[in-house]
């Protein structure tokens, strides 16, 4: 398997892993672009994929009588996209929340928690959900803003963009948007937007920097960004770093909570914190590590307590630094 960046500080050029020659450099950045973008059609391969067999399974089910059998894809883990259960993605919304949504939104339901209750969602505010996939997280903001607010979702999968939309219409929820696009280069104006929330896609991400710069230029003077996502507390090991299946499944991507805390700071957020939702125990890791060609025992062991999901907050100040 490839290997690919943890974050930018992987691709660094600095004193102790290269020379300063303007050649050095560029073959530097052409390398960090391709694995970058390699990154991105492994993901759209897999989500797209995703939202296929839940598009498939729907119908299936409708044709035949029978009921859906549970979620049929996996964001996170080894055995994601295999149908297995998987511990980062199972029960993350409260029963009754979504009896309301289509079955495929439910069933497309690939994060590892539930932004849209943590983020607090006032009536009239604009939402945005980065990498929104079937759109359970929109349709469930676009519910809790009423009728005077908005929420869009940004996701860069075709396949994902129709199911979303298709829920939408049969949910019959009118303030929404789903728009393609990519997190690292938002397709909104500045300041246009109160609340950014996200459901365990910021790790997937090649340029996790460049996200949270850009959330930072379209969310209001005031605006919060409030996510959840896979976080890494403590070192994880190289072989997951360097799986590309983990990279897809939520994992080696992951940032350290100090690290995102550092990131969102440093580009311009106060307030920021992390606050751990789940952490996963030997057994999830096991479930995770799955179909990985990983050692699973002993990575489980090592990574077992270190990675769980957090929730993550911060503030665009209200006047400028």
């Amino acid at each position: 398997m490839p290997v690919l960046p943890v974050t930018e500080k992987a691709a660094c050029c600095g004193s102790d892993c290269c020379d300063d020659s303007a050649e050095s450099k560029s073959s530097s950045v052409a390398t960090m672009f391709a694995e970058r973008e390699e990154l991105t059609a492994t993901v759209q391969e897999k989500y797209g994929a995703a939202a296929r067999r839940v598009l498939d399974s729907v119908e299936e089910a409708r044709a035949t009588g029978a009921s859906c059998c549970g979620p049929v894809n996996s964001c996170c883990g080894g055995a994601a996209f295999d149908g297995a259960t998987d511990p980062i993605t199972a029960n993350l919304y409260v029963t009754g929340e979504t009896d309301e949504l289509p079955e495929a939104a439910v069933l497309a339901s690939l994060g590892c928690g539930n932004p849209t209750a943590l983020a607090q969602l006032n009536p009239g505010e604009v939402v945005l959900d980065l990498g929104s996939g079937g759109g359970i997280d929109v349709l469930l903001s676009a519910r809790r803003v009423g009728p005077t607010g908005k929420a869009y979702g940004l996701d860069m999968t075709d396949d994902m963009l129709e199911l979303a939309r298709k829920n939408a219409s049969e949910a019959g929820v009118k303030n929404v948007e789903f728009l393609r696009g990519r997190i690292e280069e938002i397709p909104l104006p500045s300041n246009s937007v109160d609340v950014i929330i996200s459901n365990c896609v910021i790790n997937l991400s090649g340029n996790k920097k460049k996200v949270l710069q850009e959330a930072f230029r379209v969310l209001k003077p005031g605006g919060r960004f409030a996510v959840s996502d896979v976080v890494v507390q403590g070192e994880l090991p190289d072989d997951v770093k360097r799986s590309m299946e983990l990279w897809v499944g939520c994992v080696a991507g992951a940032l350290g909570d100090e690290e995102f805390v550092g990131l969102l700071e440093g580009v311009g957020f106060t307030d920021a914190s992390v606050e751990m939702t789940r952490t996963y125990s030997f057994d999830d890791a096991k479930a995770f590590l799955g179909n990985t060609g990983l050692d699973a025992d002993r990575i489980a062991g090592e990574v077992a307590g270190r990675v769980g999901a957090g929730f993550v907050r911060a503030t665009k100040p209200t006047v400028a630094n």
